[in-house]
């Protein structure tokens, strides 16, 4: 597939339409989306919004409120670096780290089974937990080795169906993850009657995307198609998805943005593992979080506003002191948006 073809097509489709707005739910698209350049590339009425698909920016205040208590009550956490700079309500990781509280930062869940096995005590160690069905099966890999978990693992349908069923915005097509697909496969999305196209990760996967897209529309179609065919099967990774269902049970989960997104999260089974469960004599004193009514994360979050529509973006928040999660993450939509300025 020729990209020249895909533009001109693209092209071509475009003029039948109005205003159309397609999603992506995944970090990694929207680099490519802005490293390529491709919201110049495309008709003016084609218009692509991020949404919740970063799994840094979508966890709560509350929860990272909960892992800074953990770390001043003398509990070793261990997560990736990412979280160290999420803030929470009054601080964040790296700051009760600079004073003496034990967060240790992990490139993979084995670094944290390493830890453990070091002759630390097992009781004081918890990893903080974070992402979508991609990461989950690493963590059930955790848990089997008997590592303490505060999980805020999300799966990532519950939440495109929330934001379809708000109507705060249009949305005429979703363009889905590539690396939650691996894992999930496509069948999860049809419950959703909206087009979407799961694709790939270079700037032609998501120009074949958006073509697929508008060829359903043009069609009258509402379907899950399949662009990623090199990496994603309609099942899934049976053996990543039974490994998930063993060590993990769905519950509600508290999205960033969203709020409570019922049957939405992965909590661990084992109580024993389950540091909500096995410290809950120190969490129940935390105190509902106090979020910066200046910062817009959850309006950029939920795909309301770009990030240049919030007046901290640039100025006050920027990556050397962000302000949000959004700004944190190397998958954020203001990240992302600030590294690629020139090209959005």
């Amino acid at each position: 597939m020729k990209i020249q073809n895909v533009i001109r097509e693209i092209n071509e489709l475009a003029k039948q339409f109005d205003e159309l707005k397609f999603m992506e739910v995944c970090g990694t698209h929207t680099q490519t989306i802005a490293k390529c350049g491709i919201r110049q590339i495309l008709p003016k009425n084609i218009k692509l919004i991020s949404g919740p698909g970063c799994p840094v920016c979508v966890t709560s205040q509350y929860d990272i409120d909960v892992v800074i208590e953990l770390a001043l009550n003398g509990i070793n956490v261990a997560t990736y670096g990412d979280m160290l700079r999420v803030p929470g309500t009054n601080t964040c990781l790296e700051q009760v780290r600079a004073k003496g509280a034990n967060v240790r930062v992990v490139y993979s869940v084995e670094d944290c089974v390493k830890f453990k096995n070091l002759g630390n005590k097992t009781d004081d160690i918890v990893f903080f937990a974070i992402g979508f069905e991609t990461t989950a099966p690493m963590t059930a890999y955790a848990l089997k080795k008997n590592l303490a978990v505060y999980s805020v693992h999300k799966t990532v349908v519950p939440a495109m169906e929330a934001l379809l069923k708000t109507g705060e915005i249009k949305i005429d097509g979703f363009i889905n993850p590539g690396h939650v697909s691996v894992i999930t496969g496509t069948k999860d999305y049809k419950k959703l009657k909206v087009p979407q196209v799961i694709t790939g990760f270079e700037g032609i996967d998501v120009l074949a995307a958006i073509l697929m897209l508008l060829r359903q529309l043009k069609e009258g179609r509402c379907d899950v198609e399949n662009e990623y065919v090199r990496a994603v099967k309609d099942d899934g990774n049976l053996l990543a998805k039974n490994l998930i269902n063993e060590m993990f049970k769905v519950s509600d989960s508290d999205w960033r943005g969203l709020g409570v997104i019922k049957n939405s999260g992965l909590e661990v089974k084992n109580a024993h593992l389950n540091a909500r469960i096995k410290f809950k004599d120190i969490l129940k004193n935390v105190p509902k979080p106090k979020e910066n009514k200046i910062c817009r994360c959850g309006e950029i979050i939920r795909g309301l506003i770009e990030p240049n529509e919030c007046q901290l973006f640039g100025k006050a928040c920027n990556p050397d002191n962000p302000i949000g999660p959004c700004m944190v993450s190397g998958e954020g939509t203001c990240s992302i948006y600030f590294k690629f300025k020139n090209l959005r």
